[in-house]
């Protein structure tokens, strides 16, 4: 290693070393970034969808699809609650042939969770989505379907220009869903009234001739306290009345990433205890990461300054 160091020119030693400090930077970070996953599973504890409080849950039941339109795998064909996909083309042009995405994506379609005591719409959009099941395979055009039943060693040694890449979870399998939990419509998403009366009187005043002609009871074109009371009381009758309705309305149970806050929204068709072992493997993977490019830095520069 010291000849190769010291064989080295300044610039591609110092470029050397940038590189060593952006490894063993990443590799820092994500020693904390699993870590912290591990321990926001540890400390979430299980909750029943009938009755999870709103706020940070943690949930386990099976995935189910929603009533309406199937969602379809767009690589496969197969039904699924989740897909992701990425189609690359073999590129030869310039430095060897090297792999170009052409095209990815993924659902953001509503899905339910099902646990047995009630069922709970999952909102995928920012989700972090946890060792799906995954098939790549290669064929001679971006649309080639993945034949059904094939086995995955036959994806393995497929051939072609095209690489596909589709991950999927699918109905029916088990689902973990760690996120922020609250209920819509009915009495828990009440609107508050007096927010509401100031924001219904604020649209009425945008139509000055529909005020007028509903409140200005004198008729001398203009709105006085007595007719600005009577369109206040107008207003808070109409709230009340959408409040009732509202409240009738059947709440909806949801589960999704937070607006605000730094607590992870996980979907996995793993167990929290598997998801916490892995996290705490990939911590230690970092660590050895970080400990390894710290060395060599350290070492690197320990021999290029002292002339051995």
């Amino acid at each position: 290693m010291s000849a190769f160091v010291t064989s080295l020119s300044d610039n591609e030693f110092w470029l050397g070393m940038c590189g060593l400090v952006i490894v063993a930077a990443a590799g820092f970070y994500a020693i904390f970034r699993f870590l912290f996953r591990a321990q926001i599973i540890v400390d979430t504890p299980t909750s029943k969808v009938r009755s999870a409080a709103q706020g940070y849950v943690e949930l386990r039941g099976r995935g189910a699809l929603m009533d309406g339109p199937p969602i379809t795998a767009p690589l496969s064909g197969l039904p699924c609650i989740w897909y992701r996909y990425t189609i690359e083309a073999l590129n030869d042009a310039g430095g060897g042939p090297r792999w170009a995405t052409m095209e990815s994506g993924q659902s953001d379609d509503l899905f339910l969770l099902v646990d047995g005591s009630g069922e709970c719409v999952v909102d995928p959009e920012n989700a972090e989505v946890i060792q799906p099941y995954t098939e790549r395979w290669r064929g001679n055009g971006p649309s080639c379907y993945i034949p059904a039943g094939r086995h995955w060693l036959a994806n393995l040694f497929s051939v072609g220009r095209y690489r596909l890449t589709e991950m999927r979870m699918l109905p029916g399998e088990p689902l973990y869903a760690i996120g922020y939990f609250r209920n819509i419509g009915g009495c828990a998403d009440a609107p508050n009234s007096a927010e509401e009366v100031r924001h219904l009187l604020s649209l009425w005043k945008r139509d000055r001739a529909a005020l007028l002609k509903r409140f200005d009871a004198n008729g001398d074109g203009e709105i006085d306290l007595d007719e600005w009371q009577a369109a206040r009381d107008a207003a808070k009758q109409q709230v009340r009345k959408e409040q009732v309705e509202h409240a009738a309305q059947p709440s909806v149970h949801m589960i999704a990433h937070a607006s605000h806050g730094t607590r992870p929204f996980l979907l996995s068709r793993h167990d929290p205890a598997t998801l916490v072992r892995k996290y705490r493997m990939y911590a230690a993977a970092a660590l050895l990461l970080f400990l390894l490019a710290g060395a060599l830095l350290i070492e690197s520069m320990g021999i290029r300054f002292s002339g051995v």
